[in-house]
């Protein structure tokens, strides 16, 4: 049995739902974010039933508009597979990705893509529905309220 189907087997002998427990891990990273003053954004990449990257917003900190969230988190998963490929892994996001990088994670021929809340206004899926690689598979609407929520009261505080 592989590593990634042990740990399938393990998360669903518990009662879990593996795509909800993931995503509640890329919450953790929102709230990071939140506290940086950043868009509550999060990310993690999921690979063999584990964690290999973890990532949150950094345009603010960094002054670079193309630090989103599932950029940090695939350049941090490239690096933990040794390759440019994430073709056995899942990114697990927040928020549904915008069209920047939905191309980068096309490029990165990840397995399956899981956002949490839909983004009506820069969401990919808005400009470029096809834009993800034909093989990934797209999952959204994961713990959405929670996801939705924290980027609504951040922006609600700003005002």
């Amino acid at each position: 049995m592989s590593i990634f189907a042990a740990a399938e087997q393990t998360i669903m002998e518990q009662n879990l739902n593996p795509d909800e427990k993931f995503m509640q891990e890329a919450l953790k990273e929102a709230h990071k974010a939140a506290l940086r003053d950043e868009v509550p954004i999060g990310a993690v990449v999921v690979c063999g039933g584990r964690i290999i990257a973890r990532a949150h917003n950094l345009t603010e900190t960094l002054s670079d508009a193309t630090a989103h969230a599932e950029m940090q988190a695939i350049t941090m998963a490239a690096a933990a597979v040794g390759g440019k490929y994430l073709d056995k892994c899942t990114l697990y996001v927040t928020v549904e990705p915008c069209p920047m990088c939905a191309a980068a994670l096309a490029w990165s021929q990840i397995r399956r893509v899981v956002y949490g809340a839909s983004d009506e206004k820069r969401g990919y899926s808005r400009f470029t529905p096809s834009l993800m690689h034909p093989k990934t598979e797209v999952l959204g609407g994961i713990l959405a309220a929670e996801c939705g929520g924290i980027v609504t009261e951040f922006f609600r505080a700003k005002r």
